[in-house]
């Protein structure tokens, strides 16, 4: 602002006469603020890519009536607002999910080391009690029966199913 005051008084004295010196130190000081103006405008628009940038990705609470009533957020800008909401929403609800899963994955493993250890106790009762060593015998063949019939409900389940996708 300053400068192109300057300028402009420097202008008026060349025009009515002034010397070579001043004509010159003005064709310089418009050079220099052309280079300024350029220089300002180059970075002022990388400034407000670089907030409309950061307005985006650090969008963490979405406030849909204070967006409306803000001047300049284009509906672009409101439509890229809404859907970095909905994923920050949908990643905490993955979040949620992934430590349900993990729960549930910690109670498996600890059932699984319970049941082992049932099933070592028993077996060592039934190497020393021949009676029950007799009944955990039968446990173990009507268990293996019912893993056969399973499988085999099962397979014609599934066979049943095929031919009736290749039917169609």
């Amino acid at each position: 602002m300053q400068l192109q005051q300057v300028n402009s008084q420097m202008h008026s004295w060349v025009s009515s006469g002034g010397s070579e010196i001043l004509s010159h130190t003005l064709n310089r000081h418009r050079e220099i603020l052309q280079d300024l103006t350029q220089e300002f405008h180059r970075l002022r628009s990388n400034f407000k890519a670089r907030q409309e940038h950061a307005l985006l990705l650090d969008f963490s609470d979405f406030d849909g009536a204070k967006l409306d009533v803000e001047e300049g957020v284009s509906s672009e800008e409101h439509a890229l607002l809404k859907e970095r909401a909905a994923l920050n929403r949908n990643a905490g609800q993955m979040d949620t999910v992934i430590s349900q899963a993990q729960a549930t994955l910690g109670a498996l493993v600890f059932q699984r080391s319970t049941f082992s250890g049932i099933n070592t106790k028993l077996s060592n009762v039934g190497s020393r009690l021949p009676t029950v060593n007799h009944i955990l015998a039968s446990i173990r063949r009507r268990k293996s029966m019912d893993t056969v019939i399973l499988s085999l409900v099962a397979a014609v389940c599934t066979f049943l199913i095929l031919v009736y996708w290749l039917s169609k």
